[in-house]
């Protein structure tokens, strides 16, 4: 259990972030508990200052849209950085409702129950 809710932030590709934080704030009716960060209009040192502000003091995981590119490097450069971020790829909105409702796990635990959830939500009816 962490002593300080964790903080989730979530990096992607233009208007994808945004999007995903309001449709999981809209389920959950949990507010506050999601951040998005855009990498429209930066370069990659602009993308992890972004990240870093919206994480602020908390631990926290970053919730990246894909394995690769400016938002994975700008989110990972930020956890090499410090050690209480974690960064999880492949987003979605299954992981993220279960997030807000999880934030209270210690970190390595909270960043393992949200790449699980996102997994299992992934396939094939």
């Amino acid at each position: 259990m962490s002593d300080v809710p964790l903080r989730g932030v979530v990096a992607g590709h233009g208007p994808l972030a945004r999007a995903l934080v309001e449709a999981a704030e809209t389920i959950s009716g949990v507010t506050g508990a999601l951040t998005a960060v855009t990498n429209t209009g930066c370069d990659r040192a602009l993308i992890e200052q972004r990240v870093v502000q919206a994480i602020g003091d908390s631990p926290a995981i970053v919730f990246v849209d894909m394995p690769t590119g400016s938002c994975f490097f700008a989110a990972m450069q930020a956890a090499r950085a410090s050690a209480r971020i974690k960064v999880v790829t492949g987003v979605n909105l299954a992981m993220l409702v279960d997030f807000v409702f999880h934030r209270d796990l210690a970190l390595p635990e909270a960043a393992e129950r949200a790449a699980r959830t996102g997994a299992t939500a992934i396939r094939l009816p």
